[in-house]
């Protein structure tokens, strides 16, 4: 990796990484070293991209109602819809970890990835 390119790291863990969550710490289940990428089709990309630029839209739209000094309940129940929207996101990209990555990883006798999915799953059901 590119000492001088401080974005590199992040960049590289986005294109490998084949969970939702492009954080780069060391705790995730996906890193860096994996090689690791999705296995989905460009009709659930596009669905997932576009389901997340409606959430982006949401998020700007509820940065307007706050601006606006909109009453609290009203940002809230924009704020709920938001959470339910990403909720959705990640339970497609969920079910298409345990379809296809998961399933080989264990064809491959790959046990890590047990632990892996349970991490991801107590992650999901924090929110």
């Amino acid at each position: 990796m590119d000492q001088s390119n401080p974005n590199e790291k992040t960049l590289q863990h986005n294109d490998h990484c084949d969970t939702e969550n492009s954080v780069t710490n060391e705790n995730t289940a996906c890193h860096i070293s994996s090689g690791r990428k999705s296995h989905h089709s460009e009709k659930t990309k596009q669905n997932l991209i576009t389901r997340l630029n409606r959430v982006e839209g949401q998020i700007r739209g509820i940065k307007g109602l706050i601006e606006k000094d909109t009453y609290c309940d009203d940002v809230i129940t924009q704020i709920s819809a938001t959470q339910a929207a990403l909720n959705s996101v990640a339970k497609i990209l969920l079910e298409g970890h345990l379809r296809s990555c998961v399933v080989e990883r264990i064809q491959e006798g790959d046990d890590e990835i047990i632990d892996e999915l349970l991490t991801t799953i107590q992650r999901l059901m924090k929110k």
